[in-house]
């Protein structure tokens, strides 16, 4: 999950003298955020600061982050001709602050790696189809359900935006990308199987040449599991809302799983978090690949340290195992 964030106290004081959009677009504060949580918590990898939203801008989306509320469109798609209208990126143009910000981090790091970030297309279509945040994504469904020409075209210019800018940030190091598909669980599986399913086997497969680890996480997807593992990611970000021993058997043995402690637990302190921790990774130690994780991201009343004890407690449990 990204990981930094307002638990941190020296993130809290950036943002007094600085927008959100403002850090994801310079590529020194950029890389700060990036790296923090690697410095203060010892996590094991980096995922870019950045918003989904970023790479909208150059395709012609007008947008601003409103505070505590998200993404607001200016003209939310409605067409075939709004779509029409959305442009190609050109990352190394139009989006050259993040492949700096990359370089930098990467720089920074040294050994380790730093996971690229994007937002999943039905995401991005429902805010671009919305005009903003939505509880019941009501004109994002009914354009999918009636005007399939439309949908089509949008999902496919928002998959070749994608893969352009996750094949970017690999070029300037990135190790690892992850796609959130933060918003899909609001579809049944049908739709899912219909709407997004063809859209994002063809992101992972024009991926798949990169050779860099390919995520895919969503909010809310246990109904999808076994559809998303059809997308053919490397690793499958799971939710606290499904056991990890009942993603395994669902999905099966070819996709490693990512999570999924519900970040709220983390809030009740180390004491209420040791065992459930303990209890995932001798879960997962005989598993083919597993990455521990929240199972979304951090909550900004986090205390740090108990974040720092949960990374220790995996390392430790890991090196029991006989794993870094």
């Amino acid at each position: 999950m990204r990981q930094a964030g307002r638990y941190q106290l020296r993130y809290r004081a950036l943002r007094k003298d600085h927008g959100f959009m403002e850090l994801a677009t310079n590529p020194d504060l950029c890389a700060d955020v990036t790296c923090w949580p690697v410095e203060d918590l010892g996590v094991d990898a980096a995922i870019l600061f950045s918003d989904i939203m970023v790479p909208l801008g150059p395709m012609g989306v007008d947008f601003h982050i409103k505070e505590s509320v998200g993404p607001i469109i200016a003209n939310p798609i409605r067409s075939l001709s709004d779509v029409q209208r959305l442009l190609p990126i050109d990352p190394a143009k139009d989006l050259s602050y993040v492949l700096r910000a990359v370089e930098l981090i990467t720089r920074r790091l040294g050994s380790t790696p730093l996971i690229g970030f994007a937002g999943g297309p039905f995401t991005l279509a429902s805010y671009m189809v919305e005009g903003g945040p939505s509880r019941n994504y009501m004109h994002t469904k009914r354009l999918m359900w009636t005007e399939p020409v439309v949908w089509d075209a949008l999902m496919n210019k928002l998959v070749d935006m994608v893969v352009v800018h996750l094949k970017a940030q690999i070029d300037a190091g990135a190790q690892a990308v992850q796609v959130f598909d933060s918003w899909v669980g609001a579809l049944a599986p049908d739709d899912f199987a219909q709407f997004v399913l063809p859209y994002m086997r063809r992101l992972f497969l024009a991926l798949e040449s990169q050779k860099a680890p390919r995520i895919y996480f969503g909010v809310g997807t246990g109904s999808l599991l076994e559809l998303m593992a059809q997308a053919k990611p490397d690793v499958l970000g799971v939710d606290w809302r499904v056991p990890l021993t009942e993603a395994r058997r669902r999905i099966g043995q070819g996709i490693a799983l990512q999570g999924n402690l519900d970040p709220v637990r983390a809030l009740a302190g180390y004491d209420a978090v040791k065992d459930t921790v303990g209890q995932m990774v001798a879960t997962m130690k005989n598993q083919p690949g597993y990455i521990f994780n929240l199972g979304h991201g951090v909550l900004p009343q986090t205390d740090p340290l108990v974040l720092r004890q949960i990374v220790t407690l995996v390392h430790q449990a890991g090196q029991q195992e006989g794993k870094a």
